[in-house]
């Protein structure tokens, strides 16, 4: 099998030099899911060595349909740093992207930790505020191909994240399940969703992944962002052309691309 620290080194490379690769899967089919966590740790590990800070967490394949895409039966996750969110209102640059893509998202800011196990019940005590927001996915496969531990290790495509300008406690929100999202490529809607895309419910996606830390002896602490998952599918960013995810309650997070 390849080594993560290998892995990792090419995913460093080819976000740096702005190229896409082949997957590993493809020369390396006993690649796992586990050695691919280990290499994600060791991609991120290289971001905050260059003085980044861990933000937050977000998840990926949240959606049965993904799921059924990816011929996978669970979610993942990725890390996100500080220097993944980008300014809200400003124009994305598309030279920091090797093929972008957007989808918008619910996200949470923790109030205080998710120990586990965790419940849909105790991350909603834990939620102190709700955001509508958009996920820039940036995959360094070439055309978005690969398998389960290849995205895993390339930190579930992480890119940037927008949060929208307008934050709520859950008392100020229907249920979550409910908050629904438009989602506007050149002022033409191409998808509606809501809530329970995501796992069904933001929540359960948030409890998945702090169950899933906890195997890797990790918390969600509090102050930390979690980008739920996709309500919509992902799409592309051209230069010159506005995508824009509007949010129940939570106003409208738009990308312009130049």
């Amino acid at each position: 099998m390849i080594d993560a620290k290998d892995v990792a080194d090419e995913l460093i490379a080819a976000e740096r030099e702005r190229r896409a690769i082949p997957p590993f899967t493809d020369a390396h089919p006993d690649f796992d899911v586990d050695a691919a966590y280990r290499a994600q740790e060791a991609f991120v590990a290289s971001k905050l060595a260059a003085g980044e800070r861990l933000v937050g967490a977000k998840l990926g394949l949240t959606s049965p349909v993904k799921q059924r895409e990816m011929n996978v039966d669970q979610p993942l996750y990725g890390r996100v740093t500080s220097s993944m969110l980008a300014p809200y209102g400003e124009p994305l640059d598309l030279a920091r992207f090797i093929q972008p893509r957007v989808e918008p998202e619910i996200a949470l800011l923790l109030g205080r930790d998710v120990e586990a196990p965790a419940t849909v019940t105790s991350v909603l005590a834990a939620v102190e505020a709700v955001f509508g927001a958009v996920d820039v996915l940036d995959s360094r496969y070439a055309a978005y191909r690969f398998r389960l531990p290849d995205v895993v290790a390339d930190n579930a495509s992480a890119g940037a994240f927008l949060l929208g300008p307008v934050s709520r406690p859950l008392t100020e929100l229907v249920d979550l399940r409910l908050l629904g999202c438009v989602l506007r490529v050149g002022g033409a809607v191409v998808a509606t969703a809501a809530g329970a895309a995501t796992m069904g419910h933001p929540a359960a996606a948030v409890a998945w992944l702090a169950n899933s830390l906890a195997r890797r002896e990790e918390t969600l602490r509090a102050g930390q962002l979690v980008f739920t998952g996709g309500l919509t599918a992902p799409v592309p960013v051209t230069a010159g052309v506005t995508v824009t995810a509007e949010f129940d309650g939570l106003g409208s997070v738009e990308v312009y691309g130049r």
